[in-house]
């Protein structure tokens, strides 16, 4: 018997996307704080500890602040969001994208029922998903995996949106085949895949390639989802380029070229 709420939804955009979700009476959608975007009026929203999957029923409020502290191993909030249909027709309920790049649709029964994603892939899942951290088991991923020692665990037998940046693509790797890849590349794998970090090998590929000391090691059986642009890769571009990280004004689209129309009027 599936215990995940059914849901329905569509994702809309293309570059800057959001999806909207259907529910019927009674049906809720869990989400990260803040990620709503909009909401019909018969949709009713409450703030919970954990994820509202259930697991920690019965366990009193000591094991709910367990659960929920688990979550803020990986950095998110100690929160989450419960959007429930409160009305007798459906209604909708709509989440955004935090940054430039594409939402993933993931039904888990597609994939033994459980998904391990980078910890700020997450965006919302139906009601009775498990959302829970999984540790890496080798300490060489853990340490210099990019994403950190732990990353998160998704379980359940129901919908889940993961969200990354730039371009998605997904890679099913055979039993015994390797992708290596950029640490900030790997947004999410099914469970069977072995995930380890290794060095370059060559120490000035490692100072001047630019793409850093490690890359990290896929080996299947299983399916992988890799991102063309990590926020972490666009934030320092963006740092790089503003004045506080050293960058200047290039005056893009004028005629004074590199002198912004700012500092024209303002020389003397």
């Amino acid at each position: 018997m599936t215990r995940a709420h059914e849901v329905d939804f569509k994702i809309y955009g293309d570059d800057m996307q959001f999806v909207e979700i259907e529910l019927d009476y009674g049906e809720s959608i869990i989400a990260e704080a803040g990620a709503m975007m909009y909401m019909d009026a018969d949709i009713e929203m409450d703030t919970i500890f954990g994820d509202g999957s259930g697991k920690d029923a019965g366990k009193g409020l000591m094991g709910k602040l367990v659960g929920a502290g688990k979550r803020a191993l990986t950095g998110e909030s100690l929160f989450m969001s419960v959007l429930t249909n409160k009305g007798r027709e459906k209604s909708k309920v709509a989440f955004a994208a935090p940054y430039p790049g594409k939402i993933v649709p993931m039904n888990l029964t597609d994939y033994n029922s459980q998904i391990i994603c980078q910890k700020d892939a997450f965006l919302c899942a139906a009601k009775g998903i498990s959302v829970d951290i999984a540790f890496q088991k080798k300490i060489g991923a853990g340490l210099f995996g990019g994403e950190g020692f732990i990353m998160q665990k998704l379980s359940g037998d129901g919908l889940s949106f993961l969200h990354a940046g730039g371009t998605i693509i997904q890679k099913d790797l055979q039993a015994g085949q390797v992708l290596k890849i950029d640490t900030g590349c790997l947004v999410a794998m099914t469970s069977n895949i072995s995930y380890d970090i290794e060095f370059v090998g060559k120490i000035k590929s490692a100072l001047f390639g630019g793409e850093g000391l490690f890359l990290a090691t896929l080996r299947g059986p299983g399916s992988v989802w890799l991102q063309s642009l990590p926020f972490s890769r666009m934030a320092d571009r963006i740092f790089a380029a503003s004045k506080v990280g050293g960058g200047k004004s290039k005056g893009e689209g004028s005629l004074l070229g590199d002198i912004g129309l700012g500092d024209f009027f303002n020389r003397d």
